[in-house]
């Protein structure tokens, strides 16, 4: 194999040579039943073998990376492995088998991966599916799945996806970022911070907003572990990413239907059924449909201290979310109804948003005080205000306060959460 790399050789066919040899000699049921380390002693042998009888030389350093290929398809998902195992990696964006991308730290840029045709990239994407007891064909083109760590995927296929087979997964690290992480990537401050661990602290129910990959989820995670660890926590997800420590937690989840269209268990029903089940905080990973009036009526009716996430690009638009979402119920309450709700259940919302360097901040708090004629009334208590680009494009701006006490403050006292007024007062620059 004299240059692996200007591709004088084919490495994938020899790596596919192998893989098939392997196989050959192993049937694929005692494969899956031996140890890594049994396969690894295999594969080494059939490469030395292989490299002798097509007098092929390699070097160690080629050898070992055909056997780290072969392993990854045997027992993972193939190219993807070295993806997976990037820490700094929260997104993998298969577009075609030969074109991938990943997010790394907030930016997308193109790789060097690829599969080695379309049927790879299928039979792969079928690995993941049907681990999880799903399956993706012609007949169900679109699947969600999760792997075993917790990561999310989406997979989408033809005639769906017109120029190929399509997967997504979102990574969640095995660490999860923690309060002192938000604090040293400038994402709040210690004040913004203070306001909504008193907010969880005395039952307010929070709602978190943001578009795609904004970190909603992350920002979810870290404020539910301020939640007490004496409280029964029910956790609701379309798919499970939730990461809390608490001692008493009961995480639920959807289930699409199966192959007939049969037996789907949807967000709404689940919330339906948590009400019954004793809990003193119910959480919602994110409400996207008729949920959310079952979601509104729980925190109108004695489940305070709710948290949820919607999609949405500001706290006012979250609200009109809401209300195009509880109209999904098909219960034909009159808008002012609705809006009432609204007023009435939730206390904060909290938007999050990622910015064009792919930092990652709380850019508003904003409460809701009740209701103005039929438009429900806000107010901004912390605020992001961007004022400029420095180097290599990176946002600059300033955290600021308002100047507005909000009228939380005296709820949180009663919980025995006192606020310095000093913090919600603006900055006099001079």
């Amino acid at each position: 194999m004299a240059d692996i790399q200007t591709g004088q050789t084919d490495f994938g066919k020899v790596k596919a040579a192998i893989h098939r040899r392997l196989l050959q000699k192993l049937n694929l049921d005692r494969v899956n039943q031996l140890g890594r380390e049994s396969v690894r002693a295999e594969v080494g042998q059939i490469v030395e073998s292989l490299a002798t009888a097509e007098s092929t030389p390699m070097t160690l350093q080629e050898r070992d990376r055909i056997a780290q290929e072969v392993l990854d398809e045997v027992f993972g998902l193939g190219p993807l492995e070295p993806l997976l195992k990037d820490p700094a990696i929260s997104d993998i964006l298969v577009n075609s088998y030969k074109d991938v991308y990943v997010e790394r730290r907030g930016l997308l840029e193109r790789t060097a991966v690829q599969f080695r045709d379309e049927g790879h990239l299928l039979a792969i994407i079928d690995r993941i599916v049907s681990a999880v007891g799903r399956r993706v064909d012609e007949s169900s083109p679109m699947v969600d799945a999760r792997l075993a760590d917790g990561s999310r995927v989406n997979a989408i296929i033809p005639p769906l996806a017109i120029d190929g087979a399509c997967l997504s997964i979102r990574r969640f690290g095995r660490d999860p970022l923690t309060v002192d992480d938000l604090l040293r990537y400038q994402s709040l401050t210690s004040g913004m911070l203070a306001l909504l661990r008193g907010c969880v602290f005395a039952r307010l129910n929070v709602v978190i907003s943001g578009g795609t990959g904004a970190g909603k989820t992350t920002l979810l995670n870290i404020l539910s572990s301020f939640i007490s660890n004496r409280e029964r926590i029910i956790t609701i997800e379309d798919a499970a990413e939730l990461q809390l420590h608490q001692d008493h937690v009961v995480r639920l989840e959807t289930r699409p239907p199966n192959i007939e269209g049969k037996g789907a268990v949807l967000q709404r029903q689940l919330v339906i059924n948590s009400l019954r089940m004793r809990p003193d905080r119910i959480i919602v990973g994110e409400v996207r449909s008729d949920e959310a009036l079952d979601m509104l009526q729980a925190m109108n009716t004695g489940h305070d201290g709710s948290l949820t996430t919607v999609h949405a690009n500001s706290a006012r638009d979250a609200l009109g979310r809401l209300e195009t979402m509880v109209a999904m119920a098909n219960l034909h309450m009159p808008e002012i109804a609705t809006r009432r709700q609204i007023a009435s259940a939730i206390d904060l919302v909290v938007q999050i948003s990622r910015l064009s360097d792919g930092s990652r901040k709380v850019t508003s708090i904003s409460e809701i005080t009740g209701m103005e004629g039929d438009i429900i009334s806000m107010q901004e208590i912390f605020a992001y205000r961007k004022t400029g680009l420095g180097e290599n494009g990176a946002v600059l701006g300033d955290f600021v306060a308002t100047g507005i006490r909000p009228r939380l403050a005296e709820r949180l006292a009663a919980s025995g959460v006192n606020l310095p007024a000093a913090m919600f007062e603006p900055i006099r620059r001079p």
